[in-house]
């Protein structure tokens, strides 16, 4: 299944996107599903419910956090998670209420992700390529990946409707809920290369996994 795994709404202030935007364009752009990764929040589910919807597109709400060591992409029971927290508890936090974090974007210039993090192995999953990224910021994951034993996946980062879709990643199983989509993050054994499912010419980055 093709899922662009960060997607912002208007949930978020930097986004124009509404819910029911993502929901109408993501199967024409190529999609099996989509996550809804808000800014500090999982709003989206109050009016969408998480899971297959009619047309097959399969809906996760996640969110986007924040920390002085980084941006991170968590799949859990965090709808009520505290802001202001740093990066180690809290990916103790994800690790032990049995989530998934993924690194977002970590090498971009205002904001990347400090490499203790990932040495720590508290967060073993990337996302190599995201389409808001300039390409060094997408090329340098690709040091990491050679030097860390770490999950590679992509994301549009879509704000906009020309943004969605952009890039996705490529699940080799199912997935029909949040569970589904953490066992397969953190199982490593079931996510192969981003790449742009719209484009004739695909263009792949090789990943761990």
């Amino acid at each position: 299944m093709f899922f662009d795994i960060h997607v912002h709404s208007n949930y978020s202030v930097c986004s124009e996107l509404s819910v029911q935007d993502i929901l109408s364009l993501s199967r024409s752009r190529g999609l099996d599903g989509v996550c809804i990764t808000d800014h500090h929040c999982m709003q989206a589910e109050n009016i969408i419910t998480e899971g297959i919807q009619e047309d097959g597109l399969c809906v996760i709400i996640g969110q986007e956090y924040s920390t002085p060591q980084g941006d991170f992409l968590l799949f859990g029971p965090y709808e009520n998670l505290p802001q202001g927290l740093n990066a180690v508890p809290l990916l103790r936090h994800v690790r032990s209420s049995n989530g998934c974090a993924i690194s977002a974007h970590p090498f971009r210039c205002e904001r990347p992700v400090e490499e203790d993090i990932i040495k720590s192995g508290l967060c073993n999953a990337i996302e190599c390529v995201n389409n808001r990224n300039s390409w060094s910021e997408n090329y340098q994951t690709i040091g990491w990946l050679e030097n860390y034993p770490l999950l590679s996946l992509g994301g549009s980062d879509a704000h906009s409707l020309g943004e969605l879709g952009k890039v996705a990643t490529w699940f080799n199983m199912h997935i029909t809920s949040r569970n589904d989509l953490i066992n397969a993050i953190n199982s490593g054994q079931t996510v192969c290369c981003p790449c742009y499912p719209e484009s004739n010419n695909l263009q792949f980055v090789q990943g761990a996994g």
